[in-house]
């Protein structure tokens, strides 16, 4: 046949061609091929672009040789045919918004360019299908091409098909028919890639970054197609998820360094957790007791299903790229808490039935003990457990005390290298600070307070001949941590003594009663060796004091945070009296000094120290040492009650040591001073100060009804004390109102001024409460559920609190610098604060006028005050 019978007028009508037989087409390919694909490059139009397409892959793609496809055919047309089909996408998002059933040009316009997408999606099928049939085994460089643009365009559409709804704007249904249509040519596409890609192999090219690239592309290129489908079709995300771990281990040897191994595991576990969700949701509405044969329950099982799936799936690519994971322990950490935080008895768990919570253990849970136990020698995942700078909002901080549990259990049968590695904290040669297990441990137990005061129950231990039994959460901790003990290795044993020892000595109850259970049991299994040894180091406290001398200003910091009642009486007594003299001595040399702002943080310190001896050792110290306290603390309430109202954290600090302390010797207060710090407080109170200011007047107030008062001081006192009782009553914080209405209980249950009980209560709610907590009535119709919500709430606000006292420690830019006199200017913020202050103080008088008569003096005391404003103002002018 003749050159132009063949290729007639710029190569032919295409019709022409579309007629040529098979055999016709195989013998002029060499011929027709050039000018097809030259036309293909020149045209404008969409519609002769998608005609020469499906020519050549209809007629002349079998004859072509398949080694040379690559050069041949799929990179001259495939990098055109991607810009086409984005081409037409932009289009068809610009004008979808302009769909309408009125609109009857758009609508032809949007349905023909979503025609013309379909046949393109079938010709790139056509050609996955025709290197699929020709070859057993296919060398990727060989066909590089195809799957990136076939993945490409599979994405591009699978995303268009998700936001449908709103791309459409309403008219969906005018085009859905051919969405749905694109839909299924897209889905079959990816089905035939993932065969064609099942057939590839990389061996060959191990010298050739190339081909690697080229494999790693496809993966990370199907698993932002996991991302887009994984609400749109579970078994297609499931069943593409299963490709991307079958390739990746398929060809482990040779792009194990070039996976992005962290975007594999985040994506994945993002797809645990929101299964892991939809299946609690779905388990949530079945009510019913006999639910085993609807609709409901066949949905739950097959998406539980789909949970163990991929959870397996993670198990099984943790395993074998484990080197390679180190920036991914932090997702696969948080992805233990965020499941257990879910499941009860998390006090964040879902309400599902009973029967549904077994099938979740039993088909889903159990898959993470052995991830667990995959991650327990590797480094990094311990680094992230036990980081000391770790912090947990409150729903996972249970789930991370069940973690550091299981992992106790595991690490008996460990080597001694990883128990180590657990067991002590950081080295210096460390980058990142890490706590010790055991530390950890005693932690996270003591941030369960919510757990541990409902209390939560766990499964219990099966016993030979007796049935489980439910324990606490206290009970559980202790029962793993004295096991845990019994298998401890002989050369971790000082760690175990620094960890017991330091949880003992805790300042928080609960923790410091496990620690004690801990070293009973320790006592009672161990040797008489270690007994002997164990005596030895309780006996070295006896040398804290000569360690420590309570007469060194910079041992302070410590005893501030010592129980004196800890210590033997004699010892007591002189550590007391020293302690209290050495703060007395730094206050007054404290006093002396400039005073400013920014020295307070030291003050604080000593403040402290003097309020911990008051708290555990008051009756050590003589008459003269309690009259040099109470004489400090008047001064020092003389500086700081002009500074109230600036808001600077270390005055509040200051004040929040300072009213316990002085409630400590309201006995032997001056009234005066009595009178001025109850007035104050009543102003104080009205400009809303932190939580632990709050608890700080409410320690001072309750101590009042020890106090008997004189007709004259009745009237300055009483009318204030009403105010901060009924102020501190209506708190609207749960932990303020309960402790306000315990102090105001101690109080009006010790005072001799009854009359003033009925002026704290002003309103029926406050009055109710009060009644309640007296005859404990306010909880008894709680519910199971309230109690849990309300511990949540609890915990929540115990939680922030912590955080922001951790916050103010950590922030030294919240502390006042100590300010240097300016020419013109001296101690500008000071002369501002104090102004204030007096506004508040009169502020505070006019409220008591409202409450009460003036009592008499006052008017004198107004003029005497008006006398000295008068003075000032001539020294300023």
């Amino acid at each position: 046949m003749s050159q132009e019978r063949a290729v007639p007028a710029s190569a032919g009508p295409l019709e022409e061609l579309s007629g040529w037989p098979e055999e016709l087409c195989r013998r002029e390919l060499p011929s027709v091929l050039p000018r097809l694909l030259s036309m293909y490059q020149r045209s404008d139009s969409w519609i002769e672009h998608i005609q020469i397409l499906k020519i050549i892959v209809e007629m002349f793609l079998p004859h072509m040789n398949h080694l040379t496809l690559e050069q041949t055919f799929f990179s001259q047309v495939l990098p055109k045919t991607v810009k086409l089909f984005d081409d037409m996408m932009y289009e068809l998002t610009s004008q979808a918004r302009e769909l309408s059933s009125q609109n009857l040009e758009i609508q032809t316009t949007l349905r023909n360019i979503l025609q013309i997408m379909v046949q393109v999606i079938g010709a790139l099928t056509g050609c996955v299908q025709h290197v699929c049939a020709t070859q057993e085994s296919v060398i990727l460089e060989n066909i590089q091409s195809l799957p990136s643009s076939a993945l490409h365009v599979i994405k591009s559409t699978f995303v268009h098909c998700k936001n449908s709804e709103s791309v459409y704007s309403g008219h969906l249904h005018l085009v859905s028919d051919l969405l749905q249509a694109l839909f299924k040519e897209a889905y079959s596409l990816q089905k035939q890639l993932m065969g064609l890609l099942d057939m590839v192999c990389v061996g060959p090219l191990v010298d050739r970054s190339d081909g690697i690239l080229n494999m790693v592309i496809v993966i990370h290129s199907l698993l932002d197609i996991c991302s887009v489908i994984s609400s749109m079709d579970h078994a297609f995300h499931a069943n593409t998820w299963k490709f991307i771990i079958k390739q990746s281990l398929k060809h482990q040897s040779v792009i194990k360094s070039r996976l992005k191994h962290r975007d594999i595991i985040t994506s994945l576990c993002e797809d645990i957790l929101v299964s892991f969700q939809s299946c609690l949701q779905l388990a949530e509405q079945m009510t019913q007791p006999d639910v085993q044969d609807n609709a409901e329950y066949r949905l739950f099982q097959k998406t539980l299903k789909l949970c163990r799936f991929f959870a397996n799936s993670l198990l099984h690519y943790t395993k074998e790229f484990l080197p390679f994971l180190s920036d991914s322990c932090s997702a696969l950490h948080q992805l233990y808490l965020q499941i257990h935080s879910k499941c009860p008895p998390s006090l964040y768990a879902a309400r599902v039935p009973q029967a549904q919570q077994d099938e979740i253990a039993a088909a889903f849970l159990v898959t993470l003990d052995p991830l667990v136990g995959q991650l327990l020698a590797f480094q990094p995942f311990v680094h992230v457990v036990l980081d000391s700078t770790l912090e947990l909002p409150c729903e996972l901080q249970f789930p991370q005390c069940l973690l550091l549990v299981v992992i106790m259990d595991k690490l008996p049968s460990q080597p001694e290298a990883v128990q180590s590695l657990w067991c002590t904290g950081s080295q210096v040669s460390e980058a990142t600070a890490r706590v010790s297990l055991l530390k950890a441990i005693f932690d996270s137990f003591e941030q369960c307070s919510g757990e541990l005061s409902l209390p939560i129950h766990l499964q219990g231990v099966k016993r030979q001949g007796q049935a489980e039994v439910a324990v606490t959460l206290y009970q559980h901790v202790c029962v793993h941590l004295c096991a845990f003990i019994a298998s401890f290795h002989p050369s971790l044993f000082p760690e175990l003594d620094a960890a017991l020892l330091r949880a003992v000595l805790s300042a928080n109850m609960i923790t410091s009663l496990l620690a004690m259970d801990a070293w009973c049991f320790l006592a009672r299994y161990g040797t008489a060796e270690l007994c002997a040894h164990h005596v030895t180091v309780v006996a070295h406290l006896v040398e804290f004091i000569q360690n420590f001398p309570p007469k060194a200003a910079g041992n302070l910091p410590l005893w501030q945070c010592i129980s004196f009642q800890a210590l033997p009486s004699e010892l007591r007594e002189q550590t007391a009296r020293e302690v209290a003299g050495l703060g007395t001595a730094q206050c007054r040399k404290w006093l002396s000094s400039t005073r400013t702002l920014g020295e307070l943080d030291s003050l604080n310190t000593v403040l402290s120290a003097l309020l911990a001896v008051c708290h555990s050792a008051r009756e050590a110290l003589d008459i003269g040492q309690q009259a040099a306290v109470i004489e400090v603390g008047s001064q020092l309430w003389a500086f700081l009650s002009t500074h109230l109202v600036t808001g600077q954290p270390c005055v509040q600090q200051a004040l929040s040591l300072l009213l316990p302390l002085l409630g400590s010797f309201i006995q032997t207060l001056d009234p005066p001073l009595i009178s001025q710090v109850v007035t104050l407080q009543a102003s104080l109170l009205q400009s809303e100060p932190p939580d632990h200011v709050r608890l700080a007047v409410l320690d001072f107030v309750s101590s009042l009804g020890k106090l008997l008062l004189s007709e004259a001081l009745q009237d300055k006192i009483l009318p204030g004390l009403s105010c901060v009782f009924a102020l501190l009553l209506a708190d609207g914080n749960w932990l303020l109102e309960h402790h306000a209405v315990e102090a105001f209980t101690h109080f009006a249950e010790g005072t001799n001024h009854e009359a003033i009980v009925p002026e704290c209560l002003r309103s029926e709610e406050t009055k109710n409460k009060v009644v309640s907590f007296l005859e404990k009535t306010g909880l008894v119709d709680e519910t199971a559920a309230a109690r849990a919500e309300r511990v949540k709430q609890e915990k929540a606000l115990l939680w922030a609190s912590s955080a922001r006292t951790l916050l103010a420690a950590e922030r030294p830019s919240l502390q006042p610098h100590a300010k240097r006199a300016r020419p013109g200017r001296p101690l500008g913020q000071e002369y501002g604060a104090a102004l204030q202050a007096a506004v508040r103080a009169l502020d505070a008088v006019e409220s008591l006028l409202h409450q009460a008569p003036a009592p008499d003096g006052l008017l004198s005391e107004l003029e005497m005050l008006q006398g000295r404003i008068d003075e000032l103002k001539r020294r300023v002018l």
